[in-house]
Parts: C-alpha cells; structure tokens; sequence
C-alpha cells in the first residue's frame, strides 16, 4: 500500500488534479529511522580502549606538568634564597674591565656570595630615601643586548670620574644620592664628591704644605681665578694654565707671553667656569706614587715625543722604587676628606733637580704599567676587607616614621564591650563639623527602636520577636534611650524572650533572613556591641541558621521519596 502511494505521488499529473491545500503528510520525506542497536565490536572495543589509554596519559600528564612546575617552583625558591645571600657589589667603571671575574669564588663573611653589577655612569640611575633604601636602575648593552634591571646594592667603588667639563660629563647627583641612601664604598663618597674640583682638592694640598714646610711636602705654587674677570695680573711666564675640571691633559695651555694669557682670558670668559695657573717646570720626567690599600708603588714616566704633556703622545713607564720620601707624600695625602684607601700622587722632577707636586688622585685613578693584573687583584681584596668590615651580619633598622593612631586589639576591645554600660568609642568629629552628644552608638539606637518597633519592621535574626505584652521598655523606647547607662538588668528580659522561642517558629519565616542579612550588612561592625547591648546569647543568634538548613534537608528527603515513588509505579 505504502509503494503504491508514493507510485501515486511521484506522478505529476496525478499531483495536479489534487484540489489545492489537499497535501498529506504522505508527500513528506520519511523521518530518519534510529539506527538499530549494534552489538560491540572488536573495533568498539579498541577504540574504547584507547580513549581509556588516552584518560590515562592525559592524567599522567597532567601528573608531569604538575611535578615540572613543582620542580620549578623550589628551584625559584632555591634561587631566590641564594639570591637573598648574595652581597650585591656595584662597580661603576667603564666596561674594558671583567670585575665580576675577579669577585667570582669571593664571600662576605665568609657566608655571602657577591654580585657584581658593573656599570657606567651613564647607564645608572637611583632612587634614594631617607630609610637607607637606595634603588639602582641600570641600562647596559651586553654583547648587543639591552640589559635593564633594578637592585638593591649593599657595596659600591667608584672607577669612574663622575664630573668632567671637558667631556660635558656631570654625574655628581648620583654620588648624592648614593650617599643619600648610606651606601658604603671604596673610597668614601664624601671624599668622590670632593675630589670633584680640582681647585678644591689643591686647597687641601696647600694646608697640607703649610703644616709639614717645603722641604717635606714640596708643593708647587698655584694661582686661583674665579672667573675670567680677575685675570689680569700678569704672572712670571711662561705658565701654564688649567682650566676648569679635567682629566688627561685636557683644559691645560702653555702660555709664553702676555699676549697668548690675555687670549686664554677670553678663553675662560667663554667656558664660564674657574682657571688656575702654575709655573712650568722644565722637567726631566714625572713621579707617580700610587697607594692601594697597603701596596706602595712608584712610576717614573719620561716623554720620548718631547711634548711637555709627559701623558700625551710617546712615553716610557717603569717603575722605580719607593723612598721615605714618596712615602711620606702618599701617606700624608690619604689622610684627606676623611681618609682615602686609593690615592696616587703626581709630581714633576725638573732639571733643576728639585721635586714638585702638582695633583693628587683618589680611587679613579687609572692603572699604569706592567702589574695592572696586580694592581687589580690588590683591589678585589681591599674591596673584599671593606664588604667583610662595613656591612654587617645582621640588617640595621631604618629610621623609624611617624606611624597613625594604632586602634585597640580585639582583647581590649572586648573586654572594654564587656563592662556593663560600656560603649564603643566614638570617632572624633572632623574639624568644623557639629558635635554628637557622648551616649550609646546612633546605629545601636537605630537597631534597638526598630527592634521594638512593630511585626512589619525589623526582627532579630531567625525571624523572632518577643511574645506577650509589650514590656514598659517597650512602649516608651525614647524614653530608654535617653538612659545614659543601661545596665544588663534592663536588657536580660527581652534576651530570655529571644531565647524562649519555639523552633517552629524559627522554621516558619524563612524568607525573612535574606532581607535581614541585607538589611544588617551595615552594622556588622557592630554586632559584637548589639549583642552585649541585648545579652544574646551566641547558640540563640545562630539557632535559627541551623533550624533552616535541617529544614533544606527535610525538603530535599521529601522530594527524593517523591522521585522515588514515582519511577516505582
């Protein structure tokens, strides 16, 4: 029957004849028929088997992913307690020197690993605070790559000159604010940020000159000029004038004549800084002492190109050995600015045969000769017995600040609620502000009028309020706040009536406690005070928390023996 209708219905003509709207459901496609069911089949089973597989290793990789990170984790924390052992040593030099290689093995304390952060001046910046917190930014390139990183060091030496005019270089700032934080270094930073004028430093020499006499510390003489205004007197030529704060020869003249000075004059009006003058000294070859630490050494550098500057074009170095006498300079001068471990100081032999000492260096003075290497381990070490000298085992407290009013804690707090007729302490009000009337809190007044207000208000938690007549307290709550003190006697009867409810009760106003909790989120900073206040017991605020949750559990059983009876039948 069904073939010949659907013979039927593929006619055509046989469609057409049929009145319009007169379209069955026998026209419609037949639904899809369900797939009958298919007994497991040995590839079922195998492709059940590997997803079981694939639960598995899913879970063992979890399981790995888990112990990596786990593995991770202690490695962090096993570097980062090493880091926390680590001194950290920063050393502004230019980069030609590796200190990190020579630091390397090196302990402070002989516990402290140190890590080297070597940098330019040009590269750091810092944060200072009066706490002693110094923190450094630095930005190298390293082999191509920009570095940036911030530390905390506990260690510095200075190789570097922070102030140059020649080079329009002024880092005296980052000395400040090193010193700012109470950092330690090699030398002082105090004696760095004066060895930053030259004029300044040859004044100490001068007081150095006139205590120990000429023959002792023979100092050549020197003029000092402020500004180019005052150089008009004409010294014995020729001389030599240096102008400004430079290094290597840079900023210094040869003047023959009164001609080429008057010159330098409008020189040194262009440059706007200060300018000294010195006699020259024909000279056979120039004297350096240099003291690191306890080591001594002794230079004699003699020009081969025949330039006056001995440090500018060929020179031979070799070194020659320390007298009384060179001692004696170097020793005198590290007692400057408070005492200096690396000093050098430079003098001039004339062919007249006397010695004169025209500079003195601090610990930015830069390595001559054949025992650089030396010299560079002699550093290491006195740095070293610096680090094991100036920081000490255990952290020193930063400077107190000033800290706000401390509130009470949660004991006297208490027992301060506790005492009968007690209330907390009000806040004072702000400055213009009206005055409240010392009395109970505002907010516990409010909680207590609406507690004896009518059903419609406010409740107590759980939904209760007190059965029986209303109490004269109740009738009259203004009148019972105007109390300034109540005491426990007044209140024990309405938390007995809380108490002496039924727990049906409890059960019957459900709805009531989402509304309540909004309602009290407000004032639960003051719940411990509201419960001293009405003498509620902890076990009565909480009864009725407990009553709805076995009535949850009741409404739960009941529907599971509905389900139950229901596929039963």
């Amino acid at each position: 029957m069904m073939n010949f209708l659907r013979r039927r219905l593929s006619d055509s003509s046989f469609i057409a004849n049929l009145p319009n709207g007169y379209m069955t459901d026998l026209q419609r496609p037949d639904p899809p028929q369900p797939p009958p069911p298919v007994s497991p089949t040995p590839e079922r089973r195998q492709s059940s088997q590997s997803t079981g597989s694939s639960f598995f290793s899913s879970i063992s990789n979890a399981v790995k992913q888990t112990t990596a990170a786990a593995a991770a984790g202690l490695a962090e924390q096993t570097s980062t307690g090493a880091a926390k052992k680590a001194k950290i040593l920063l050393i502004i030099d230019e980069p030609h020197t590796d200190w990190a290689k020579l630091f390397r093995g090196k302990k402070v304390h002989g516990e402290y690993d140190i890590r080297v952060e070597q940098a330019e001046f040009a590269e750091i910046n810092l944060v200072a605070q009066a706490d002693g917190t110094c923190i450094v930014d630095m930005q190298v390139f390293r082999n191509g790559v920009k570095v940036v990183r911030s530390f905390k060091p506990d260690f510095i030496i200075v190789r570097q000159h922070p102030f140059s005019m020649a080079e329009n270089e002024d880092y005296r700032s980052i000395i400040i604010g090193l010193q700012y934080g109470g950092l330690p270094s090699v030398n002082s930073l105090e004696s760095i940020y004066n060895f930053c004028d030259k004029p300044w430093v040859f004044a100490q020499l001068v007081s150095i000159y006139k205590s120990m006499g000429p023959e002792k510390f023979p100092l050549i003489e020197q003029v000092f000029y402020p500004n180019h205004k005052e150089m008009l007197t004409m010294p014995t030529f020729p001389v030599v004038v240096k102008i400004g704060h430079a290094h290597s020869g840079m900023g210094k003249v040869k003047v023959e004549n009164h001609y080429d000075f008057q010159d330098i004059a409008s020189v040194v009006a262009l440059t706007k800084t200060y300018a000294t003058t010195e006699p020259f000294v024909d000279s056979k070859y120039d004297i350096r002492i240099q003291k690191i630490g306890n080591n001594y050494k002794a230079y004699m550098r003699t020009s081969i190109s025949g330039n006056w500057k001995t440090n500018t074009g060929s020179a031979m170095l070799e070194q020659i050995a320390m007298t009384e006498r060179y001692r004696l300079w170097v020793d005198t001068c590290c007692e400057m600015f408070g005492g200096l471990d690396i000093c050098a100081v430079k003098a001039v032999h004339g062919k007249d045969g006397k010695d004169y000492i025209i500079e003195v260096m601090d610990c930015t003075m830069p390595l001559i000769g054949e025992h650089q290497a030396e010299d560079r381990e002699l550093l290491t070490e006195l740095v070293l017995a610096k680090m094991n000298q100036l920081i000490p085992r255990t952290p020193i407290p930063s400077p107190q600040r000033p800290t706000a009013t401390q509130q009470p804690q949660g004991g006297s707090l208490k027992e301060a609620q506790t005492q009968p007729g007690s209330f907390p302490q009000q806040r004072p009000p702000p400055q213009g502000g009206p005055t409240q009337p010392q009395g109970p809190h505002p907010q516990s007044q409010d909680l207590l009028q609406q507690h004896h207000a009518s059903p419609e208000g406010l409740r107590p938690q759980g939904g209760l309020r007190p059965t029986g007549p209303p109490t004269q307290q109740q009738r009259q709550p203004s009148q019972a706040m105007q109390q300034p003190q109540p005491t426990l006697q007044t209140q024990r009867p309405q938390g007995q009536l809380l108490k002496e409810q039924p727990e049906q009760k409890m059960q019957a106003q459900p709805p009531l406690k989402s509304q309540q909790q909004s309602q009290s989120h407000p004032h639960l900073n003051k719940s411990q005070s509201l419960t001293n206040a009405f003498n509620i017991s902890e076990s009565s605020l909480f009864r009725s928390n407990l009553n709805e949750d076995e009535a949850k559990a009741e409404t739960i059983r009941n529907l599971r023996k509905s389900f139950a009876s229901l596929f039963s039948d």
